[in-house]
């Protein structure tokens, strides 16, 4: 009676494990947000938490505003940004982003982008502004040929990469493009543009733009390497986070205590990403930047 009693019991057991080991495998995380974050680490940070848990995910881009807004409102369970909050008058959050939690998890660095066969290598940052503000419009200004520079820029003010564009360069978050300039939706199309386009140039992600055949400028001599980046050398850098709604549930709190454990971390460095504790000196200058 007793061998029959702890074979039901251990059948039981059995029973258990192999339903909660398939609810696992079955479970899913829905990611949505900044492409350049899925870029950056996302991708392979998914798939060794796959291989940790068996947890699988569901990804979509759409860009940073949707990340913060679609994990605001629970469409999402964990959403992707490389800007921060959207505010009002007040310094709270507008409506559409009150309900989300931003968690810094690495660091990226925003690169002036040109076409391989451009002969310009470096320019200064007050060029930068320049060409953006539309003051300079041909490359013989700033040591190129005696062509006129084509401007691309991010379509609305509020993307991540137009929106810490705007704030990081141009120290306005409301700043206008030149008439002139050419607008893209999404980083990608942008990038393939310079691709493609010998006299274009453009700002976007080092992790997104660093999977495209274009040409980086160093910045006041400085190139923005990983090393540059994450001492504080080059000038563009900005954190990358990932998003839980205030009320988030145990499967995204999970992830975000991966992603920002030792393993994680390692996972974002190996990705080719700035991670926290390689960061570390960027948390400082990060808290002394005046943003508008």
């Amino acid at each position: 009676m007793k061998k029959s009693l702890l074979g039901i019991v251990v059948s039981f057991c059995i029973i258990l494990l192999a339903i909660s080991t398939h609810a696992a495998r079955s479970e899913k995380i829905v990611w949505m947000g900044c492409g350049i974050v899925k870029k950056a680490f996302m991708g392979k940070m998914s798939e060794a938490y796959t291989e940790k848990t068996g947890i699988k995910f569901r990804m979509a881009g759409g860009g940073a505003t949707k990340g913060i807004r679609l994990t605001s409102d629970g469409t999402a369970d964990v959403g992707g940004t490389c800007r921060h909050l959207i505010t009002d008058r007040n310094n709270k959050p507008v409506e559409e982003e009150a309900n989300a939690k931003l968690v810094h998890v690495a660091w990226d660095g925003l690169v002036v982008i040109v076409n391989k066969n451009n002969k310009v290598d470096n320019i200064t940052l007050q060029q930068v502004k320049d060409i953006f503000t539309g003051k300079i419009n041909n490359w013989s200004k700033v040591g190129g040929t005696n062509e006129e520079i084509n401007l691309l820029v991010r379509k609305g003010k509020i993307s991540g990469v137009g929106y810490m564009t705007r704030l990081l360069l141009l120290k306005d978050k409301n700043a206008e493009y030149p008439g002139s300039a050419s607008k893209f939706k999404s980083s990608g199309p942008l990038e393939k543009n310079v691709e493609m386009r010998s006299t274009a140039v453009g700002i976007t992600g080092i992790s997104s733009a660093k999977k495209r055949d274009v040409k980086f400028l160093s910045i006041d001599g400085i190139y923005p390497s990983k090393n540059n980046i994450a001492s504080g050398k080059y000038p563009f850098f900005r954190p990358l986070y990932l998003v839980v709604s205030k009320n988030a549930g145990k499967r995204a709190k999970d992830f975000i205590d991966f992603v920002l454990s030792d393993e994680g971390q390692k996972v974002v460095s190996e990705a080719g990403t700035v991670n926290l504790k390689e960061g570390e000196k960027l948390q400082e200058q990060w808290a002394l930047t005046k943003l508008p």
